[in-house]
């Protein structure tokens, strides 16, 4: 068949006017994203480890990317509020949230959420990891986690560890343990870390789990004592911190993270510019140093990598709490 060229010309411009209008949201969003500012939902009050690094992610974002990045507060619930308002939002990126081991927890410790952060949420990066750590009275007699482990066996159901409410990181960190160590001793759950910083104090526990910043300023005063943390590996924080896992409870694991995500079908290329600004603002010297003095490791990776940690926390700790008869809320 033969076409005139008035004919082609017609076919070449109706063909392109129908690529560009199924291309056009790609097109803007690599070529425009962010053109307005950005909402960042935490799942947290203010002044907590969580919003201290999201801020400072935030203003380099804000440098790097030509836009404000508001971070918004929504704490309780679980995270299930802040997490419906993210995905709520139109899946355009303009609307991220923050999430956490907590997270992997209420998937495992819930009977039901409003939403399956494996189907629902598409994660972009980590932004950081940090540990539990272990401690003492500083006039314990404990000098080591395998000490206590020793004087657990010897005196089943004497000993208790205090830990912030069930069904937190803390808690299900101090279950694992009991478990793994094979142990009788008493989770007991307290309201706030302040509360279990003085019942420690009072020699009402013999030992607590909670994050480092809860208990550093008594610890910088000698009044508590840091026995170990629970990463698998030495932190580069805490050089001279043995692990729970070379002291005694070898495979013992509970890092705490969290990361971004965003709704659904939010366009690839909008999560590729997250990513990649996001590996860059984490790796600079500033952001690490400030996350450092909260006790937290800088961390970017790929979406892969955080969806497989995802979903590898939500299967250990649900079985985890089923083993501590923790009953879903």
């Amino acid at each position: 068949m033969r076409w005139t060229r008035g004919v082609t010309r017609s076919v070449v411009v109706a063909w392109l006017t129908t690529a560009l209008a199924v291309l056009g949201p790609v097109a803007v969003a690599q070529a425009k994203f962010p053109d307005r500012p950005v909402k960042l939902i935490l799942p947290f009050g203010a002044g907590g480890v969580a919003d201290v690094t999201t801020r400072i992610v935030a203003e380099r974002l804000s440098d790097l990317l030509g836009q404000p990045f508001v971070v918004e507060n929504m704490p309780g619930a679980g995270g299930i509020q802040a997490a419906r308002a993210v995905l709520s939002a139109a899946p355009d990126g303009y609307t991220l949230g923050l999430i956490t081991n907590g997270t992997a927890i209420s998937s495992a410790t819930f009977k039901a959420l409003p939403f399956d952060p494996v189907k629902d949420f598409e994660v972009v990066s980590t932004l950081g990891t940090f540990d539990l750590v272990f401690a003492v009275n500083d006039n314990s007699p404990f000098r080591t986690v395998a000490e206590f482990i020793d004087a657990a066996k010897q005196k089943p159901g004497r000993l208790d560890i205090g830990t912030v409410s069930a069904g937190s990181t803390q808690n299900l960190g101090a279950e694992l343990f009991k478990s793994m160590a094979n142990i009788d001793v008493q989770i007991v759950p307290y309201k706030n870390s302040p509360d279990i910083v003085a019942a420690l104090l009072r020699n009402d526990v013999a030992m607590l789990v909670d994050f480092p910043p809860a208990i550093r300023g008594q610890v910088e005063a000698k009044k508590l004592r840091i026995l170990a943390a629970s990463s698998p590996s030495r932190s580069a924080l805490m050089p001279d911190v043995p692990t729970v896992a070379e002291s005694g409870l070898e495979g013992y694991d509970v890092t705490a993270w969290n990361g971004v995500f965003a709704a659904k079908g939010t366009p690839a290329e909008v999560i590729e510019i997250m990513n990649r600004a996001l590996r860059e603002v984490l790796t600079m010297p500033d952001v690490r140093s400030r996350f450092e003095q909260v006790g937290v490791r800088a961390l970017p990776g790929s979406p892969a990598e955080l969806m497989a940690r995802l979903v590898a926390d939500i299967k250990k700790w649900k079985d985890v709490a089923e083993k501590a008869g923790i009953e879903r809320k």
